[in-house]
């Protein structure tokens, strides 16, 4: 089931996973599975019985798993310790933020950080506004005659794939293939080789354009570095930066945009309260991010050392995954997590991670949210579902979690 390897174990190998590992990934609906709570109330953090050499945590409590993620010293997230050292290859790697370790996350990361600042992004703004009614206006011509329209197709997808290709000064025409690649990576249904086949397409796509960059720097995030840095940042390290963007930025922004639509449309008061400015959109953006939380599991931590987490003791070489929607749900928060309630005074969520590793695109992904909501209430504010509720295919087993179609009606 598993090659133990000197260092970390080779995920592309592994047949399948159990199901105590799958179980996380698992839905009812928008909601985590009951078991995940359960497993949560009894033992925050318990031990996944797996079959490697190294013991598997899973950490649910929301305390347990900030504790876990802001020791990002005593963690390590290389990506090697998921194919095994002698796996490991640059066509397998995505490098980037997410799978590095410091002094080379903390480097890496301090060249992103200037193009993620509000100051860069607002830039960004009128793009942004431009792209979300471009797409009602596609979503209002196609459903005029009352036809259903394929949210998530018309919608939810090109939103972030062409606010990606702004920011990073690619091709608008090459989103078809971000959209195939970004989906892929996450989906462990279709298995882990597939997903290492989609990073390493990734990859060689970003190689080819940031050889573009380096003979001809543009206005986008890769031409900045570029111009900025020159040769002390090498094309391996920006394409694996442009990867990991991609990976962030992309798959997770539309599967908020389309899940918080479903969850939008299933009261009209919604609807009427979206209407009302800015300081609503906020407290809607944010506790749809609690709620939905559609980046579901943490990337996998490895301990560096023995350490105490919680009164647990994890050795060094453990394998440690943070349920970050399981920690969104726990009700030390307040009353009645499981429920989606705008009107609460939102908690400080995990829904971007913690620590050194939270994501970088936090800001831009909420300005798109921000955007693409209130317009679409206004646009359409008799949309409504086209087919019924237990119609919907949501993905089965995805890191991030979303779903395939969601067909609505816009006319009025």
């Amino acid at each position: 089931m598993a090659r133990t390897r000197k260092k970390g174990f080779d995920l592309s190998r592994m047949s399948f996973l159990p199901e105590s590992v799958l179980m996380p990934l698992r839905r009812d609906g928008l909601d985590p599975v009951g078991e995940l709570a359960t497993v949560r109330e009894k033992e925050p953090i318990s031990k996944l019985p797996v079959p490697i050499a190294a013991n598997v945590w899973l950490v649910t409590g929301y305390d347990e798993v900030k504790a876990v993620l802001g020791k990002g010293n005593a963690f390590s997230s290389d990506f090697t310790n998921l194919i095994g050292q002698a796996g490991a290859s640059t066509d397998q790697n995505p490098g980037g933020l997410g799978f590095a370790d410091p002094p080379v996350h903390t480097r890496l990361r301090r060249l992103l950080t200037p193009e993620f600042t509000m100051r860069r992004l607002n830039r960004l703004t009128p793009r942004i506004h431009e792209i979300v009614e471009e797409r009602l206006d596609a979503m209002e011509k196609a459903g005029a005659a009352g036809d259903p329209v394929d949210l998530v197709e018309m919608f939810a997808l090109p939103i972030p794939s062409l606010v990606i290709c702004e920011l990073l000064g690619v091709p608008y025409e090459d989103r078809a293939d971000f959209e195939r690649l970004s989906a892929a990576r996450f989906d462990l249904f279709s298995g882990a080789n597939a997903s290492f086949g989609a990073i390493s397409e990734s990859l060689s796509y970003f190689r080819e354009v940031v050889k573009k960059q380096r003979q001809n720097p543009g206005d986008g995030l890769l031409g900045m570095i570029v111009k900025e840095h020159g040769d002390s940042v090498s094309d391996e390290e920006l394409a694996g930066l442009a990867d990991g963007v991609l990976t962030g930025g992309f798959e997770t922004t539309a599967s908020m945009l389309a899940l918080g639509a479903l969850v939008l449309l299933q009261d009209d008061s919604h609807f009427a309260a979206l209407k009302d400015g800015d300081e609503a959109a906020d407290r809607y953006v944010e506790e749809l991010l609690r709620y939905l939380t559609v980046v579901q599991v943490a990337f996998p931590r490895f301990a560096r050392e023995d350490l105490e987490i919680a009164g647990v003791q994890i050795a060094k070489g453990d394998v440690v995954l943070c349920s970050l929607s399981g920690a969104d749900r726990d009700g030390k928060l307040g009353p009645d997590m499981e429920r989606f309630d705008p009107s609460r005074n939102v908690p400080s969520h995990l829904a971007f991670g913690y620590g050194i590793h939270r994501c970088v695109g936090a800001e831009l992904a909420k300005m798109e949210l921000r955007a693409a909501y209130p317009a679409l209430v206004r646009r359409f504010p008799a949309m409504r579902l086209a087919v019924r509720p237990e119609e919907l295919a949501f993905r089965k087993l995805s890191i991030v979690y979303g779903i395939e179609s969601l067909p609505v009606r816009v006319d009025g």
